[in-house]
């Protein structure tokens, strides 16, 4: 600050030529908008929590629902892509709401929900076909037994997230769809073996996180870390699918468990982003090969002329 009648430090002796509002060139103002930085007068300043705006920076903040609604989508979409493993976290998002929905329906004394996505071989045949089971059924969990779904969410949260972030987004994806078909396929085979149940329904995402858990051995194998941990526990949870009157599909674990390892054992295989072609290649041709084996009924369906 200077003595006397000069000017305070800060301010300027004469207005300068950008000191002007800029859709009043007449009028003198020193005000700027808060967004954009230019200079507004009293007439065309718009007050804000912000502080002052100019009138098409308030047009452009109160933008139409549309355009809104867009912008909020791309912020969410760049939420999700900034987690760790996106894929897994919606898996257990999509196995909990549909776990509601099937706990509501029970509770209610219906079975509709389950009996809608639940998978039994019956509905791989002709005359019953109804393929999505295949992949409805690895989202359900049995609506009266908490500890189902519990642990299930537990296990992909303790392993799928690892193994997402090990081999990327979409490749674990891959996987666990295959790891899920793989299961309905382990449930669909052993009809050929008992025909009897052919009309036994089976529900749980069981044997796609048996496919995350084999899938996790298989690249820990290859990373040559110790893996005596991870297959006492694998070996203890298929253990118990073999106990008589546990009511546990134990093919569907071990469907599961063939499919997660296989679909593992090719995406080590072809490694690197030189061997990217090959690598899609071995997947479509591992998807095609479920898909065959899937249509296997109508081939060959197993003897079912005791359903009445």
């Amino acid at each position: 600050m200077t003595n006397g009648s000069g000017p305070v430090y800060g301010e300027r002796v004469e207005p300068g030529p950008d000191d002007v509002c800029y859709r009043h060139p007449g009028v003198r103002s020193f005000a700027l908008c808060q967004r954009c930085g230019r200079t507004i007068c009293g007439d065309c300043q718009v007050v804000s929590a912000v502080g002052v705006l100019c009138p098409e920076c308030t047009k452009e903040l109160r933008a139409p629902a549309t355009k809104r609604a867009a912008r909020s989508t791309r912020v969410a979409g760049r939420r999700i892509a900034a987690m760790d493993a996106p894929v897994t976290y919606g898996i257990m998002i999509l196995c909990a709401v549909v776990f509601v929905a099937q706990w509501v329906s029970a509770t209610f004394g219906g079975n509709e929900v389950t009996a809608a996505l639940w998978y039994a071989p019956l509905y791989s045949m002709p005359g019953a076909f109804e393929p999505w089971r295949m992949l409805t059924v690895m989202f359900t969990h049995s609506p009266t037994f908490f500890l189902h779904i519990l642990f299930n969410l537990y296990a992909l949260w303790l392993f799928g997230r690892n193994l997402e972030q090990t081999i990327g987004r979409a490749a674990f994806a891959v996987l666990y769809v295959f790891a899920g078909v793989g299961g309905s396929l382990g449930v669909m085979m052993w009809a050929y073996f008992e025909p009897q149940s052919l009309v036994s329904p089976t529900v749980g995402a069981s044997g796609a996180i048996f496919g995350v858990l084999a899938a996790t051995l298989v690249a820990m194998r290859a990373a040559r870390v110790n893996i005596t941990s991870l297959a006492v526990l694998i070996a203890i949870n298929f253990a118990f699918g073999l106990i008589p009157g546990a009511a546990i599909s134990w093919q569907a674990h071990l469907g599961g468990m063939v499919a997660g390892a296989a679909t593992m054992w090719l995406l080590l295989a072809t490694r690197g982003p030189r061997r990217r072609t090959q690598r899609i290649t071995g997947l479509v041709a591992l998807g095609a090969l479920l898909v065959l084996l899937s249509g296997a009924y109508f081939f060959a369906a197993p003897a079912a002329g005791f359903i009445g």
